[in-house]
């Protein structure tokens, strides 16, 4: 006992500490690695949300510097056109050409259309047209209707109001053999009676414009700007194969870039918004907005992974603190906790000298309020109440010394009575079973004769015969009950219940046989009488159990019923559950009152006090089960007779 109190003290003291520290990190590590993660999701839309309010400022940025760009080209041709119409002459229209080119470094080329026969020195027609390439100007004059064929030309003409024509309004303009597309800005011009002489047009260079833009403005490292017309035809890309003649629904499947399409109809539809779509398996960040005064929208991409390139980063932080924090939550819980049991230590050093038997040692009080405080002045209180009832322990250990001795010989004599009676029963019943089986023998002479003579003697003898056949009958009739009776004694009996728990469960019962027997036997004992049964499981099933006790638990189930019953509803069905087989013997009589069916399992309880048997039918069979791992039931819900349940495990 000492040795095992020894371990206990000697496990709490070298392991407390740790279970109480790895008990707080249990705790505490969940709720920090909790609190990391969800800043961690956090983190991921706050970034998220942040680059995104970032990529719609750097657009707003650059719809800015677009807007400035196309009014610088817009107020450079504004500001000279009443020059056209207050001095209209050839000289003096190609003179304004050259001066809105030459002093505009954002206007690639200017052209004045005139309406045909305003000027009858040239044949019909006149257009004057300056553009600038590289640090050369080449002015020109033209005679020929082309330029009034062109839709910035025709545009300007039916609305009478300036606007803006991107290159894919011409369906004559072949974009796709120009490596950079020109959009124009061109404005009706009238005379002082307001007649429409002519249109003057100014080239904004699309390229020029997208160098511009990306050099003023830059999102993330990988971020592009797209412009796209009311067509949905790329004005500028970084690639420059897309501008010439593709569109943003230019190989888009339905099923696979739908969210590219719909990207598409945002922006010509002149939409302010930002959207997510894939490109090439990438994931991209849209964010789009119309270009002030014209029917373009202007797009910003960027790869969602450049957006979360710090939240990327930020994991390696937050692997790195939760690192640092796993390690300062387990040094500091350690040391907290062996802080704490510290005096709980010197408690445990000063009881195993107390285990070991030196009383002696003194256990002092503390002020502490604590468990550990509780739990010492708990142990000095127990000390001394131990040495208080020290004396009067020895003094009933002699006391108890004195009535184990007397129990010992109380308990010899009656162990010397029980072999006495085991051996008087086992005497009776061998004393009875010889007669008895004299008794049977001389019953089945008697059947045998009565047989024979039946066969060869006449009619005259047959009601003899029949009154020897019922004494035989009678012979037999109590010779079973007799048999019934010995058995019951035995199993009753200290040897019974010696071999009963000796009883093996290992072998292999089949279910519907061992039913099958029990039942044959029974109709062995009453001929007239018809056993139905009904199996849910097939022959082949069996169960680990003891056959012969499960046989002698079913076989008095059957026999109370063929006794008791009206003799000709008994039936016997098997079936099952996950776990147990379930015998069940069911009869149609007078069934068992609700009063008698509380003790109908207890020994030497009868329904029927001048009934044959000893009442130890039932209970046997019950304590049969019950060895088995079963039991037996009675169902208190049927009333048409008895029903009993056997539950056998599986």
């Amino acid at each position: 006992m000492n040795s095992i109190f020894q371990k206990f003290l000697y496990n709490v003291r070298h392991s407390m500490s740790t279970h109480l520290s790895v008990s707080i990190l249990l705790m505490a590590v969940p709720v920090f690695i909790l609190a990391l993660g969800i800043f961690f999701i956090q983190s991921r839309y706050f970034i998220r949300k942040e680059a995104a309010q970032h990529v719609n400022s750097v657009l707003n940025t650059t719809i800015h510097h677009v807007c400035n760009y196309m009014s610088a080209v817009r107020t450079a041709t504004n500001a000279n056109t009443w020059l056209v119409e207050d001095h209209f002459d050839p000289h003096s229209i190609q003179g304004v050409t050259q001066q809105i080119v030459r002093f505009n470094r954002h206007v690639n080329g200017c052209t004045i259309t005139i309406e045909p026969g305003m000027f009858p020195s040239y044949d019909h027609f006149f257009s004057a047209n300056t553009t600038h390439t590289g640090d050369t100007t080449t002015v020109t004059t033209s005679e020929k209707s082309y330029y009034y064929h062109k839709a910035w030309y025709k545009k300007a003409k039916e609305t009478g109001q300036p606007c803006w024509v991107d290159p894919f309004q011409d369906n004559d303009e072949k974009t796709d053999e120009h490596d950079h597309l020109t959009a124009k800005y061109c404005k009706p011009l009238y005379n002082k009676s307001g007649q429409l002489i002519g249109v003057i047009a100014s080239d904004l260079s699309l390229h020029k414009l997208s160098e511009t833009i990306k050099k003023a403005c830059h999102a993330f490292p990988e971020s592009y700007y797209v412009l796209v017309n009311s067509q949905g035809n790329y004005l500028i890309h970084p690639d420059l194969t897309y501008t010439k003649g593709r569109t943003i629904f230019t190989g888009a499947d339905p099923n696979r870039h739908s969210d590219r399409i719909a990207l598409g109809h945002e922006m010509t539809a002149g939409n302010n918004g930002t959207m997510h779509i894939t490109l090439d398996g990438r994931l991209y960040h849209v964010s789009y907005s119309q270009v002030p005064g014209t029917d373009w929208s202007l797009a910003l991409v960027c790869p969602d992974s450049n957006i979360l390139k710090s939240y990327h980063q930020l994991l390696y932080i937050i692997i790195a603190i939760i690192a640092i924090g796993l390690l300062v939550i387990t040094t500091l819980s350690h040391h907290i906790v062996s802080r704490a049991i510290r005096p709980l230590s010197q408690l445990v050093d000063t009881t195993q000298q107390i285990a070991a038997g030196k009383y002696d040692e003194f256990i002092p009080r503390t002020n502490r309020d604590d468990a550990i405080g509780q739990l010492q002045n708990s142990f000095a209180t127990m000390q001394q109440s131990l040495n208080f009832h020290m004396g009067g322990i020895r003094h009933t250990t002699e006391e108890t010394k004195k009535q184990n001795e007397e129990l010992t010989q109380v308990t010899k004599l009656a162990e010397k009575a029980l072999r006495q009676k085991t051996e008087f029963i086992q005497n009776v019943s061998h004393q009875i079973r010889t007669p008895l089986n004299i008794i049977m023998g001389f019953s089945q002479v008697l059947r045998e004769s009565l047989t024979s003579r039946r066969k060869g003697v006449k009619s005259t003898y047959i009601d003899k015969d029949d009154e020897i056949a019922i004494i035989s009958e009678a012979m037999r009739h109590n010779a079973r009950h007799l048999e019934r009776m010995v058995l019951m004694l035995f199993d009753s009996s200290d040897v019974g219940v010696f071999e009963e728990q000796q009883i093996r469960r290992d072998d292999k019962v089949s279910c519907n046989e061992v039913a099958r027997e029990s039942i044959r036997h029974t109709q062995h004992y009453f001929p007239s009488i018809l056993i139905t049964m009904e199996s849910e499981l097939p022959d082949d099933i069996c169960i680990q159990s003891n056959r012969l006790s499960l046989m002698h638990t079913l076989r008095e189930l059957l026999y109370n019923a063929a006794k008791y019953s009206d003799g000709k509803h008994l039936t016997v069905r098997i079936t099952q559950t996950d776990s147990t087989v379930r015998f069940i013997v069911e009869d149609t009589g007078t069934g068992i009152s609700e009063e008698e069916q509380k003790k109908i399992f207890k020994p030497f309880a009868k329904v029927d006090d001048l009934s044959e048997g000893l009442g130890l039918g039932l209970p046997l069979a019950k304590r049969h089960a019950i060895s088995l791992g079963g039991d037996i039931l009675l169902d208190s819900s049927y009333h048409a007779g008895c029903r009993f349940i056997v539950e056998m495990p599986k």
